[in-house]
């Protein structure tokens, strides 16, 4: 009787746990907040998507959100502090191309192979990216921009985000392209390049008009050309590369989330469609719009096919450019 009790006892305790455990996975989240990794500083781009994505996650997730600032490396070091974490999905990296894509085709000693440290979770969001001049340099298109730098060689300074970004690979594809000989100087993301600008460092740059709109309104830049096939609703009188005759500078601004690799299927697809539900309530939208900035979230797997076509992509160009780390 006892015996045949103690048994009873521990068969229940064996489907308990059985229980419990796919309960747990099916639960996610259920504890410490969900970190979110900005691998550039404050007052960037990405960190201010990420900061208005994340006070409607909370509410999708039921958990607190964390936004962590960790710029460097052109997105290098926040990739890897999220390629070590634990794939759990408690801790998450959303970037732009430079952590993903550019940083590591310019890059062989990059920190890691992000084909292999990371999973796709969504894509987020589009936006417009501008080049600018300063506006006391004699040029208004993309066309006087490569007569000046013809005229002095060496001298048009053009600043990045960063060494292997997508704006510092655009700045070679226009050098290739517009056979032209100009300085570049990486900076260590969007705030610094435009401080970089007002003190008169650099004199041309592509950055999102997220960003370099309210620049562009106080007069202290002025935008030559939309780099994408389609105008900025908010710049609607610049025209875009490709009617500048330069149709290979197309390189829109975008974010993604990835999840460290061996992040269960469950979680990412948990993850996925938190991130869509948020990419559709009206006021986050709208908050985003306001940015210059437009939702484009998909599956995971459009996530990795996207990034596969950029990886190959941006490939090329450094070859192309013999683009070479220094």
């Amino acid at each position: 009787m006892a015996r045949s009790f103690v048994t009873a006892l521990l068969l229940c305790a064996g489907l308990a746990s059985a229980v419990i455990g796919p309960a747990r996975a099916q639960g996610f989240p259920q504890r410490e907040p969900i970190k979110i990794v900005v691998p550039f500083p404050p007052g960037g781009p990405t960190d201010s998507v990420a900061r208005i994505i994340s006070q409607g996650l909370q509410g999708a997730l039921g958990q607190s959100i964390v936004i962590e600032n960790r710029g460097g490396a052109g997105g290098e070091v926040g990739g890897k502090f999220v390629a070590s974490a634990p794939a759990n999905g408690y801790t998450l990296l959303m970037t732009p191309a430079g952590a993903l894509t550019t940083g590591p085709a310019v890059n062989p000693d990059f920190g890691y192979d992000p084909e292999k440290v990371f999973t796709p979770v969504c894509e987020l969001i589009e936006t417009p990216v501008v080049i600018s001049v300063l506006p006391t340099l004699p040029v208004k298109s993309l066309a006087d921009a490569v007569a000046y730098a013809k005229a002095n060689p060496g001298k048009l300074v053009w600043g990045s985000q960063g060494f292997g970004t997508a704006p510092h690979l655009l700045a070679e594809m226009f050098k290739l392209e517009a056979g032209i000989n100009m300085l570049h100087v990486p900076y260590r993301g969007s705030s610094p390049l435009l401080n970089a600008a007002l003190a008169k460092q650099v004199q041309i740059l592509a950055d999102p008009t997220t960003t370099s709109l309210p620049y562009i309104k106080a007069g202290n830049l002025r935008p030559i050309a939309i780099a994408g096939a389609v105008r900025a609703q908010t710049l609607p009188n610049v025209p875009t590369v490709v009617e500048a005759g330069f149709p290979k500078l197309q390189a829109p601004f975008w974010l993604a989330v990835v999840a460290p690799a061996g992040t269960p299927g469950d979680v990412v697809d948990k993850l996925n469609h938190a991130f869509r539900q948020v990419l559709a309530v009206p006021d986050t939208l709208a908050k985003l719009r306001a940015l210059d900035t437009f939702a484009k979230a998909g599956t995971p797997a459009e996530l990795g096919a996207m990034l596969a076509r950029e990886r190959a992509q941006w490939k090329a160009i450094v070859q192309t450019a013999h683009i070479e780390m220094k």
